[in-house]
């Protein structure tokens, strides 16, 4: 089968659908490419085709460019020229003399959108499915088709910039609003009759693109206006603010758009070439793609699943415990269509559960995500109750109950005298190692961890952790729950702290272990963002409690204790002590290392008094190095003593769990790019000043001294 099928009308409309084979979705590879630059030729000379239509037989209209090809690119030459190959093509389309449509139906992203954005009427199936945007910026790029250029002088310079910049995947209806696109259709048939209409409306006429005519003018004025120049006075400073000069591809987008905005379209689309090719040859882009590319998207087809086992979808799930955690399960498990019992101690605390999802679904409501028909449907999935009678038939169970052994015992016994003998049974436990709780259960080899992260309805990651015990039947059957709820799972065996928590914690705690030497907080604030970390370490861990931190080292002390190990003390843990001594536990306490009110949060004056300031301040990339090094050199240990299962598992948990510099492309990415010499040398410098909690993990040492790298996402290349 073709990947592109034409169909000449009579009329002379040739109708071009889009259908690339063996693909789940249309990219811009090849095989696609060429026929369409074919299909330009033939618009161009073709005098029996008098318009065309552009639509896609797939669920999605076009994904984008084939990322192999982007990753290939080596050079900033090679780069440029593919980029102004790409925009030749749809400069060939708009200018041809002939009308052409675009029909756009589910996604139409990247280079779809700049092909759809070529053509001069845009039609968008309006069924809910639609996405329309330029998320390159999320892969360290820019949009490399004429983006920068074609969208700035549709909807203006600043709505542009950001959804540009932000990755913004807009639904019809704003698209429409914005004139991004031209007319909205129920269907597909619609759709194709309302091309038609429009060609046939042309008559003679020879169709010219805005930006083509001699009288154009950007809405809301170009990079003379004064309101664009006020505009791009304080946009390089403000993205520069939010992201610390770790991502390049920000700055090129803007300095692309303004530049663009004081010339012709022709000459523009060069300029944005030479700032694409700036941003492909990148280490932020390059780190992007590997990880959250490639190594994304074979954890989601399935890299760790166990093989063997058929697919399975779970229709009836029990959630124990209805508070943040188990109530933003409950949501998202319902907005899949799973049936849920939410159960609490008392109905007041089960229905508060449910509540919870009625305050989401009613901001979509109000924002037009959902129907108040949809949101009532999703309600009624979800059945608060007090009694376990009512876990009778689920086929996976999910406590989220307080971090205690103890309940957390009681919660499993009483939950598996009810449910059906292959029933599965999982702990949202975040520290408590699996093989210790599963001791509670009847059946160890049906229990596992699934390790949610808060908010449940915006965090993407689901961190699945496996018991000693654990069959390989219940690990597969947890994998496709996840998915199914659509969260990205990372299988990793099980130890105290797993991996997210283990490792998440060593950056708070290096930050409070630096507050406690002596170093002046904001400076610790502040080498946080610089590293690249969505949150600065004092203000995280006043998030996330200062209680809860303490009850998991109390919690570990005892659990060492018992099995007769010592308990080494961070350095960090006494100033945790002295602050929960105080009453400041965090944000919900409205105190912590911050005051907290609802204008925001200020550091609290008297972290001066209760950690007095060193006579000498050591440099800020020696806290950067302390925050950063300690957390990949944690992530290392955990590869080496099994803990984690692959480097994929590594560097997207990294990411998405904790939000590790994105940037970097990973815990373990990082000590690539950093390269493993040096990493291990300095991880030395830094244990003789500060500690062995920097002695570099055996495994990075042998791997220094026989030249190795940790694999890296992407197609292999000989």
């Amino acid at each position: 089968m073709d990947a592109l099928q034409c169909k000449l009308e009579d009329g002379g409309v040739l109708i071009a659908t889009m259908d690339l084979p063996g693909h789940a979705m249309n990219v811009l590879n090849d095989e696609l490419a060429l026929p369409l630059a074919e299909l330009a030729t033939r618009l161009e000379s073709d005098a029996e085709v008098k318009a065309l239509i552009l639509r896609s037989a797939k669920p999605d209209f076009l994904a984008g460019a084939d990322v192999d090809r982007l990753h290939a690119l080596t050079t900033a030459q090679e780069a440029f020229e593919e980029s102004m190959r790409f925009k030749a093509f749809i400069r060939r389309l708009e200018r041809c003399g002939k009308p052409v449509v675009a029909v756009l139906n589910g996604r139409c992203l990247g280079g779809g959108l700049e092909i759809a954005m070529g053509c001069h009427w845009r039609i968008v199936v309006n069924d809910g499915k639609a996405r329309l945007g330029l998320p390159e910026v999320k892969l360290g790029l820019l949009p490399g088709g004429g983006g920068t250029q074609r969208l700035p002088r549709l909807v203006g310079m600043q709505q542009a910039l950001q959804w540009m910049m932000e990755g913004t995947e807009l639904r019809a209806e704003p698209a429409l609003a914005a004139g991004l696109v031209h007319e909205l259709a129920a269907d597909a048939e619609e759709a194709l009759f309302k091309a038609r209409a429009w060609i046939a409306q042309q008559g003679s006429k020879k169709p010219q693109q805005p930006w083509d005519a001699p009288k154009f003018r950007y809405p809301g004025g170009d990079s003379r206006s004064p309101a664009v120049a006020q505009l791009m006075s304080v946009a390089p400073s403000m993205a520069s603010s939010k992201s610390w000069g770790n991502y390049p591809a920000l700055t090129h987008i803007l300095s692309s758009v303004f530049e663009g905005g004081l010339t012709d379209i022709d000459r523009a689309l060069a300029i944005e070439s030479r700032y694409f090719a700036a941003c492909v040859t990148t280490p932020a882009s390059r780190n992007l793609i590997s990880t959250l590319w490639y190594q994304l998207n074979a954890l989601k087809k399935g890299a760790s699943r166990p093989a063997g086992y058929e697919p399975g979808r779970i229709r009836k799930l029990g959630v124990i415990g209805a508070g943040m955690m188990g109530a933003g399960i409950a949501h998202e498990a319902a907005a899949k269509g799973i049936s849920v019992v939410l159960l609490d101690q008392s109905m007041e605390a089960a229905e508060r559960g449910k509540q919870h999802s009625r305050w989401l679904l009613d901001k979509d409501v109000k924002n037009g995500r959902r129907t108040s028909e949809q949101r009532e449907a999703q309600l009624a999935l979800i059945t608060p109750c007090n009694d376990y009678r009512y876990l009778d038939g689920c086929e996976l169970v999910i406590e989220a109950v307080f971090e205690d052994r103890a309940v957390k015992a009681v919660v499993t016994k009483t939950a598996e005298a009810v449910l059906t003998p292959d029933a599965v049974f999982a702990s949202n436990t975040s520290t408590l190692p699996i093989t210790g709780l599963a001791e509670a259960s009847l059946r160890p080899e049906q229990f596992i961890g699934l390790h949610f992260f808060s908010p449940v309805e915006r965090m993407p990651l689901v961190e699945i952790i496996c018991g000693q015990l654990t069959s390989e039947a219940t690990l597969a059957r947890a994998f496709d729950f996840v998915q199914q709820i659509g969260k990205t799972p990372i299988v990793v065996n099980d130890a105290r702290g797993f991996y997210t928590s283990r490792v998440f914690a060593t950056y708070v705690m290096e930050g409070i272990a630096l507050l406690a030497e002596g170093v002046h907080p904001r400076a610790i604030e502040v080498a946080g963002q610089q590293a690249g970390m969505p949150m600065p370490p004092l203000a995280l861990q006043d998030e996330v409690s200062l209680s809860l931190a303490l009850h998991v080292l109390d919690q570990a002390r005892s659990d060492l204790e018992a099995a007769g190990q010592a308990w080494r003390e961070h350095p960090a843990e006494g100033a945790l002590r002295r602050m929960a001594e105080l009453g400041r536990i965090g944000k919900k306490a409205g105190m912590g290392f911050y005051d907290w009110s609802d204008e925001g949060r200020q550091l609290w004056p008297g972290l001066a008094e209760l950690f007095p300031l060193a006579a000498e301040q050591p440099p800020q990339a020696e806290l950067i190095d302390r925050m950063m090094l300690v957390q990949a050199n944690e992530a290392a240990r955990c590869l080496e003593e099994g803990v984690l299962r692959s480097v994929a598992d590594a560097n997207i948990g990294s990411i998405l769990g904790w939000g590790f510099a994105p940037f970097q492309g990973g815990a373990l990415q990082f000590i690539n790019a950093m390269g493993l010499p040096a990493f291990v040398t300095r991880c030395r410098e830094l244990s003789a000043r500060h500690g062995e909690r920097f002695d570099p993990a055996p495994l990075l040492v042998r791997m220094a001294e026989r030249g190795e790298r940790f694999e890296e996402g992407g197609p292999s290349r000989p």
